[in-house]
């Protein structure tokens, strides 16, 4: 073991991003994992994939060999890492793509059994094998040709592959299904496209220790130096295709949120002088988003709830009529015209000093339901200007 071996690490930023992702997924699994068996599925995966990249690492494969007394220990560790890494992948992608209860059970099963028994032949070659020399390395092109550990490389290198090639299946069979669905179609591809790479490490391993078999070394590198890296862009692409479904839509949300938070200011600000059926909650700027923008529809829809008796049903008909033969299209003329009640209603509430709060709602009130565009139509509206800087100057709580 020299310093070279401690130096050599291609693992460190792959194990890096994963403990950050994982990290980033702990408060969610905590919270809901209980209730949501696909994101305790997801965990685990990055669990193991964070397991094997840290344990992969030369510094870790000697400090574990040197904890448990046993030369190359590391190595069957190691390989029922990744083996439960590609169990992981495969039960995740199964529940993932879903069907019926029966067929996704089945192939649980299959999975548990087929993996189970990959396992424990790894430990009773491993136990049956030489291995008195320490490899941090090239183990696997060091015993290529010693007896029950060459068996163990083999095998542990067919199980991935095996793992990966019906992994790959499945992803490309899903892919042409869920073209069109945005966040999820975008890591479906990036777990094709590192289940691809997963193959091209599976033969840059294979081929070295199949070269030691007919007394070839000169390939060894394929296997100590091409690999690694291999494995690492491996783990980032794979990692990332099953956390970027998750993080896309929730980013998608949270935007969404606030473009729709931000468009309703017009409106709020207009509608703030209006006595309500409930005083405003006052929240601060650092509250949540989502509670800040539920506060603000509920506002918006009282206010016009109390405005509702004050519309003038006609005005809104004329009004639409007018912005549909200026050009505008149906829903753009019916927003402005929204904009230009909305308007007039509270003129009209100002003018009679709230007496005919008591009296039906009238038309209009009932088909306000895109209040961002409404929002913008006050924004742009002239005759609404007037009306905004008033509603500045006679409230203070921001809503």
């Amino acid at each position: 073991m020299t310093a070279s071996d401690f130096v050599y690490n291609p693992y460190g930023i792959t194990g890096a991003v994963l403990v950050v992702c994982l990290a980033y997924k702990l408060p969610a699994m905590i919270r809901a994992g209980s209730r949501n068996p696909l994101l305790r599925q997801v965990g685990g995966l990055l669990l193991a994939a964070c397991s094997v990249f840290i344990f992969a690492a030369p510094p870790t494969i000697a400090a574990v060999n040197d904890f448990t007394g046993i030369t190359n220990f590391s190595a069957p560790w190691v390989y029922s890492l990744l083996t439960g890494f590609c169990a992981s992948c495969l039960l995740l992608i199964i529940k993932w793509r879903g069907g019926s209860p029966g067929s996704i059970r089945r192939a649980k099963y299959w999975v548990y059994g087929s993996y189970g028994t990959l396992l424990s032949a790894l430990w009773i070659l491993f136990a049956l094998g030489e291995h008195d020399v320490e490899r941090l390395r090239d183990l696997d092109t060091y015993y290529a040709t010693t007896p029950y550990m060459r068996e163990m490389i083999v095998l542990y290198l067919l199980g991935h592959a095996v793992a990966v090639l019906i992994t790959s299946a499945l992803l490309w069979s899903w892919e042409s299904r869920v073209r069109g669905t945005g966040w999820l179609h975008k890591g479906i591809v990036l777990l094709c496209v590192g289940y691809a790479l997963n193959l091209v490490y599976d033969i840059v391993k294979l081929t070295p220790v199949v070269a030691r078999w007919t007394g070839r070394k000169d390939l060894d590198w394929m296997s100590t130096d091409l690999a690694p890296s291999i494995a690492a862009l491996v783990g980032l692409l794979i990692a990332l295709g099953f956390i970027l479904p998750h993080i896309g839509e929730r980013a998608a949300q949270r935007w969404a949120a606030r473009r729709e938070y931000w468009a309703l200011r017009h409106l709020a600000r207009v509608l703030r002088p209006l006595p309500t059926a409930s005083a405003p909650v006052a929240l601060s700027r650092f509250a949540p988003l989502d509670l800040r923008l539920t506060r603000r529809q509920t506002f918006i829809r009282d206010a016009l709830r109390q405005l509702g008796p004050f519309m003038d049903s006609d005005l809104h008909e004329r009004s639409k009529a007018q912005f549909i033969t200026t050009g505008s299209n149906a829903a753009e003329a019916d927003a402005q015209a929204d904009a230009i009640t909305i308007t007039d209603a509270i003129a009209r509430m100002r003018a009679d000093g709230g007496r005919n709060l008591d009296q039906p709602f009238r038309p209009p009130m009932d088909g306000m339901r895109n209040l961002d565009s409404i929002s913008r139509a006050l924004r742009d509206s002239p005759s609404a200007r007037a009306a905004r800087g008033k509603a500045k100057n006679q409230e203070s709580v921001t809503v």
